[in-house]
């Protein structure tokens, strides 16, 4: 393929920061995450704080002109601080996009880019797989299990999927890949993805 848009949305501690990171290294393409956030911040001029603490969280605004592409960020100092950053993130997505190839780590990358046929990989994990790798990256909840705190996050990135594209988060007919991360490993992951790629171009 002469152009690779791979967007992953995952459950929680299912290793698709890993993976993304991984990917983006082997196809020598950029990578955005967390840096979306950064840019963000920046260009609202607002503390990267401020941004860190609304990413991924849906409001109760309805902006179904940003969904469709039509709102840009000039006009997002009107906005609620997520709406905002959901709204300048989905221009840096598509500008990524614009560009050349590129790996997305969530943030409804999926939907902001079907126009442009992004390989759409959605992981998955057992409950153990991702219970131990929240062990090993983060620690312990102040309050509550692992489990619990896993669920939630996964609540949360439901919600917002839902909220932004009117869509359920795990439903597969969004995606072209779902990988059991637990059953094969991250890497050995990174090469279904990869030989899928390979495959369709």
């Amino acid at each position: 393929m002469d152009k690779v848009i791979i967007t992953i949305n995952r459950q929680f501690c299912s290793g698709g920061n890993y993976i993304g990171k991984q990917l983006s290294q082997r196809l020598d393409v950029p990578y955005y995450d967390k840096e979306l956030v950064n840019l963000a911040a920046k260009q609202a001029g607002y503390a990267e704080e401020t941004f860190e603490r609304v990413d991924e969280v849906a409001t109760n605004s309805l902006l179904y002109s940003l969904i469709m592409g039509v709102h840009s960020s000039s006009q997002a100092g009107v906005l609620p601080d997520n709406d905002k950053l959901f709204a300048i993130q989905a221009d840096i997505i598509r500008s990524a996009a614009d560009k050349g190839s590129c790996v997305v780590l969530g943030r409804c990358s999926n939907y902001i880019l079907r126009e442009k046929k992004p390989v759409r990989v959605f992981l998955k994990a057992d409950m153990d797989f991702r219970k131990a790798r929240f062990e090993s990256l983060y620690p312990m909840p102040e309050k509550g299990t692992v489990e619990e705190a896993i669920e939630k996050k996964d609540k949360k990135r439901a919600s917002y999927f839902k909220f932004y594209t009117g869509q359920r988060w795990e439903d597969i007919a969004n995606y072209d890949l779902v990988i059991n991360t637990a059953k094969i490993g991250p890497d050995k992951a990174i090469d279904v993805i990869l030989d899928y790629i390979d495959k369709i171009g």
